[in-house]
């Protein structure tokens, strides 16, 4: 029986050359032969407590529908319309957790960089807590307002010159002081309005939560509910609320996708979204320019009664 030929070293490395070759080939005419991905990136500047609702759900779920590319950018709700206004940062789309914020940027005194807005979605503030804080078992036992009292728990809230859920919570502790009675409550949980060693930026403060640096904090619902943690509801009579509203940015750079991107969020995949996030959807209500929204988004709205 003759020897197996065993090839040399230059014989293997020619074959190694046409069996690479061939692959490189094959995968070239597969991508060829696939359609290319068209779309364009929308910018989205959001408030930061709808960080877990856009970036693990709409924000992928509109990439898959529609093959548009979201790129969200989270903060403050007042801090993003100064950016915007202050030629700072680009945008298609503004979402904010207060309407009021969009006074920054509507009329020809302050840009005209919004002529209309959409309040599409509401969520109530709660205070949310670590569980393995040592403070925790303490929710269960006490008031939430003697809770926060308790020396040593470390608090985490929002900045209510940047944000307005930091609004919300100088306003709830005032209600909350009238309401039990309490002179000096407001002081006491809160220090001064803009108690350095509990304001935090909104995009870091659920992180600091659950990382331990903080025993607890001021949310929304939305956000305990998204990051699964325990939270105490309040008062109805004295809890503010989130109104979430959004608006296109005059100028955008990607108009369509930017309108894409809205229809989106306010039709029927966004609304289920935004629900299974603990965001409470609510009819859609225009205020702003009536005449100035694109057709698309005016279907949406027909069941609306406009403000002006």
């Amino acid at each position: 029986m003759p020897p197996p030929i065993v090839a040399g070293p230059r014989a293997r490395r020619r074959s190694w050359l046409r069996f690479a070759t061939a692959v490189a080939l094959l995968a070239w005419c597969s991508s060829a032969l696939l359609p290319a991905r068209a779309g364009s990136n929308v910018a989205v500047l959001y408030a930061g407590s709808l960080i877990n609702l856009m970036q693990g759900s709409v924000g992928p779920a509109f990439d898959h529908a529609t093959g548009d590319h979201f790129r969200g950018y989270a903060g403050g709700s007042k801090l993003l319309a100064n950016e915007i206004a202050g030629h700072l940062r680009r945008a298609d789309v503004f979402l904010s957790a207060a309407p009021g914020v969009n006074a920054r940027l509507m009329g020809a005194k302050h840009g005209d960089w919004v002529r209309w807005y959409i309040t599409f979605a509401q969520s109530p503030l709660v205070i949310g807590y670590n569980p393995r804080s040592r403070f925790a078992p303490l929710w269960h036992s006490r008031p939430w307002y003697v809770v926060l009292q308790t020396p040593g728990l470390r608090i985490g809230r929002t900045d209510p010159r940047l944000d307005p859920k930091g609004v919300l919570t100088v306003e709830l502790m005032r209600r909350a002081q009238a309401y039990y009675h309490i002179p000096g409550l407001v002081r006491r949980v809160l220090g001064g309005r803009e108690n350095s060693a509990q304001v935090f930026p909104e995009e870091t403060l659920m992180g600091r939560l659950q990382s331990g640096e903080l025993d607890a904090g001021f949310f929304y619902a939305t956000e305990t509910a998204a990051a699964g943690i325990p939270a105490v509801t309040l008062p109805p009579s004295i809890t503010p609320k989130a109104l979430y509203t959004i608006s296109l940015v005059r100028n955008a750079p990607h108009p369509r996708a930017a309108l894409a991107f809205v229809t989106f969020l306010l039709g029927p995949q966004g609304r289920t979204l935004m629900r299974t996030h603990g965001l409470e959807a609510r009819q859609l209500t225009l205020t702003g320019d009536a005449h100035a929204v694109p057709p698309r988004l005016r279907g949406l709205l027909r069941h609306a009664a406009p403000k002006t």
